[in-house]
């Protein structure tokens, strides 16, 4: 069978929906000295801020059972030294267009940055996470409340005609609602999960492993967490979904593009294993071979 694991996000088409979830790629040109990473579909690179971010205090990474904790705290050079810095950097490596994930603590952090990056031609998509504290809110994460979520998106889509796509918290009780609030303002994408919200507790010192006492749960215990919530959203939105959470495997990239998921972000299995992402798309056609898929694409939402 000849296979064909080409799909298109948000008007861009991509070899494969491979990609590797911001955060756990760097800039991409570590991981280039391993492998050619142009076999990618694309990759998110580290979440990005307006300004430089020395991070939370240490520690901030914990181990659990089928995953780990972090309280990383979006350390990062700041935009500008991003576009300065960074940006050439992986130009030289990477010859796709390249995701540009976006933090901030304002709505006008997430207007800056964002109008800066949309300036970069070799900026594709624009992912902003919605899952940092507002700190004119009282701390409460912009994607916890569809309104919060809604504002960020209309304020972000005023200033970028890139494909705008929104990071969501899985923290919240409605998925749903909060999805289809960043459609109605411009969203032209939702991606999901983020990291759940966790804890781990040293029985020796009585307290709590991370200095930020919390952190983001990830890896494979988080999966059939993310499989629903793909799926839920799925059925309320019309744009296309970024499927994430414990994926590691050929198997899992089905699994969420079964749900709903047009391409699939990989995350904590970079961490353990810096050929991850390049494993799954050298599996992806023999996988497609034994589940009797020749198109990729075909599959999207087919659970439902």
């Amino acid at each position: 069978m000849v296979t064909n694991t080409k799909v298109t996000l948000c008007g861009i088409e991509m070899d494969n929906p491979v990609i590797p979830a911001s955060g756990t790629f760097g800039f991409g040109y570590e991981f280039a000295e391993l492998y050619d990473i142009n076999c990618l579909g694309t990759f998110s690179f580290k979440g990005t801020t307006r300004d430089p971010r020395f991070g939370n205090p240490t520690p901030r990474i914990a181990e659990c059972p089928e995953g780990m904790l972090n309280a990383v705290g979006l350390q990062n050079p700041g935009v500008d030294a991003v576009i300065a810095n960074e940006l050439p950097k992986l130009a030289k490596c990477f010859h796709k267009p390249v995701m540009a994930n976006v933090s901030g603590f304002s709505k006008e952090e997430y207007i800056e940055t964002c109008e800066k990056l949309s300036a970069i031609e070799s900026v594709g998509w624009i992912e902003v996470n919605i899952s940092c504290p507002n700190v004119h809110g009282g701390g409460m994460s912009f994607g916890t409340s569809a309104q919060a979520a809604a504002d960020v998106t209309k304020a972000v889509r005023a200033v970028t005609k890139k494909p705008l796509i929104i990071k969501l918290s899985p923290n919240v009780t409605d998925i749903a609602s909060i999805a289809k609030a960043c459609e109605a303002e411009g969203a032209d994408g939702i991606s999901l999960i983020n990291t759940l919200l966790g804890m781990r507790i040293d029985l020796r010192k009585r307290k709590p492993l991370l200095a930020n006492k919390t952190g983001g749960y990830s890896g494979p215990a988080i999966k059939p967490v993310a499989v629903r919530m793909v799926y839920q959203v799925y059925d309320a939105v019309k744009i296309p979904i970024v499927g994430m959470g414990g994926v590691s495997t050929a198997e899992d990239v089905i699994e969420m593009m079964l749900a709903g998921a047009t391409a699939v972000e990989v995350g904590a299995a970079n961490l353990v294993n810096p050929f991850a992402c390049k494993e799954i798309i050298e599996d992806l056609p023999h996988v497609m071979e034994k589940y009797n898929i020749q198109n990729l694409s075909d599959i999207i939402g087919a659970a439902h």
